[in-house]
């Protein structure tokens, strides 16, 4: 599996190509931010020679209304996780919550203009995802 530099850096190359051009990428952290990103800088950061800051995941993320990068993050320390006990019961009152936290989430976002509302919507959703997988996951072991 890559890595999460791997994964950033495919996500960011693909938001930038969203976006059309370099100069409408600079534009918009700028815009974002007030700083002073280059071409020449995001053409660095595409060939991998910097970093994507955490500034330009946040300014393309917002700008397109999708986050991939935060939702690979998120995601980051739960792959692979199984409920330990594999009690089905306590599976149930786990999907519970984190079902209710995504429509409660999802209900906060659905009026908002807040970015930030809109990606803990979509860790809320994927939190609830998991949750019935590895509910899944646990009843196809007993298979």
């Amino acid at each position: 599996m890559p890595d999460l530099p791997d994964i950033t850096h495919a996500h960011m190359r693909a938001m930038v190509q969203s976006l059309g051009c370099l100069d409408a990428v600079a534009a918009t952290i700028n815009a974002r931010w007030g700083g002073n990103t280059t071409k020449a800088t995001l053409s660095r950061k595409l060939s991998g020679a910097l970093d994507w800051t955490q500034k330009d995941i946040v300014a393309l993320e917002d700008a397109l209304g999708r986050y991939p990068v935060t939702g690979a993050q998120a995601r980051r320390g739960k792959v692979g996780a199984r409920a330990a006990s594999g009690d089905l019961v306590a599976m149930t009152g786990i999907i519970a919550r984190e079902s209710g936290e995504a429509i409660s989430a999802v209900l906060a976002a659905q009026g908002s203009f807040d970015a930030g509302e809109r990606a803990r919507a979509v860790v809320e959703i994927e939190e609830a995802v998991l949750a019935l997988t590895n509910a899944k996951a646990r009843l196809q072991e007993a298979e």
